[in-house]
């Protein structure tokens, strides 16, 4: 991968900073393509002088895509958004992609979907994710195809949300509380991605389900965080026809969720039994529990001087 040109479309973001870091330790250059390049500054300070470039890109039109293409011997597309347009960024924007790459004969293509993914999904989300991987096929067969449960790390929006909440409230409700992750790391999902681009003649035209060491149910998750920053807290599973309701009012600013998400809520994100995953793109899954207190810390009553009190 020396010197080769990696566009990364949503390089500047929460996995895409790790992609970024993991690329250019593989020697690459790396050329990161999104709407909102202000956000995508996070990555000048790594890498070397000159090894990283930007380029404004929105993957729902055409020729924006095949600029920021142009050139690139590889191409790796993590555009994903919870809400707004799914159809848009997961579809015609990964369909866009796709053509865009295969015209410009690039080597590699890995495409970041979703465990989840699935045109009989209940969830927009899921349902878009299966539409963007059928498009991402058919433009481009010998695409990489990388589905994540849950990525945690220092900045995601995931272990950071519940935390805050139980850092906050005396009592915590929880939505979906049986449901069933497998969180995984974000360096560990960056150091797979690169992997998989860096040897398209082994990972190419294949899919990959991305999970930790072990599932969890979103309740167990919750009091897991509660006992990592020291914080005696009841929970309270939300009936599902309360959470049905809340969720009816996710359009309202503030809301804790949206109709769409709690859809997503309905069905466990876990890899499936016998999906080639992370050992098959040479990287060893991270425990949660090795590296989440390392940052969760600041959410104990006194920070790093709380030690682990009860409060």
């Amino acid at each position: 991968m020396k010197n080769s040109l990696v566009t990364v479309f949503g390089g500047g973001g929460f996995l895409g900073r790790q992609v970024a870091q993991a690329l250019m330790e593989r020697g690459a250059r790396v050329r990161v393509a999104q709407r909102d390049l202000a956000g995508a500054m996070r990555v000048q300070p790594l890498g070397a002088l000159g090894q990283k470039q930007f380029v404004a890109a929105d993957i729902r039109k055409p020729q924006s895509v095949a600029r920021a293409i142009a050139g690139s011997d590889i191409v790796i597309n993590l555009v994903g958004v919870l809400s707004g347009d799914l159809e848009g960024s997961h579809h015609d924007g990964a369909a866009n992609v796709a053509k865009a790459a295969a015209e410009a004969g690039v080597q590699a293509l890995v495409h970041v979907s979703a465990i989840g993914a699935d045109p009989q999904s209940p969830s927009e989300y899921g349902r878009s994710k299966a539409a963007g991987e059928a498009a991402v096929k058919a433009a481009f067969p010998q695409a990489t195809i990388i589905r994540p449960s849950i990525i945690f790390g220092p900045e995601d929006q995931f272990l950071n949300r519940f935390a805050d909440l139980i850092s906050r409230l005396p009592v915590v409700p929880v939505i979906g509380a049986d449901t069933k992750f497998q969180p995984v790391y974000v360096a560990d999902v960056a150091q797979a991605i690169a992997n998989a681009a860096a040897n398209p003649g082994l990972h190419g035209g294949k899919t990959f389900e991305l999970g930790g060491p072990r599932q969890i149910s979103m309740i167990d998750l919750n009091r897991w965080i509660a006992k990592a920053i020291g914080r005696d807290r009841s929970l309270v599973a939300v009936p599902p026809s309360i959470a049905s309701t809340i969720a009816s009012f996710g359009w309202l600013p503030g809301a804790p969720i949206t109709r769409d998400q709690y859809a997503m809520l309905q069905r466990d994100n876990v890899v499936t039994a016998g999906a080639a995953g992370l050992t098959e793109l040479g990287v060893s899954p991270t425990p949660m529990e090795a590296v989440a207190e390392n940052w969760l810390v600041r959410y104990r009553r006194h920070g790093r001087f709380a030690g682990r009190a009860k409060v």
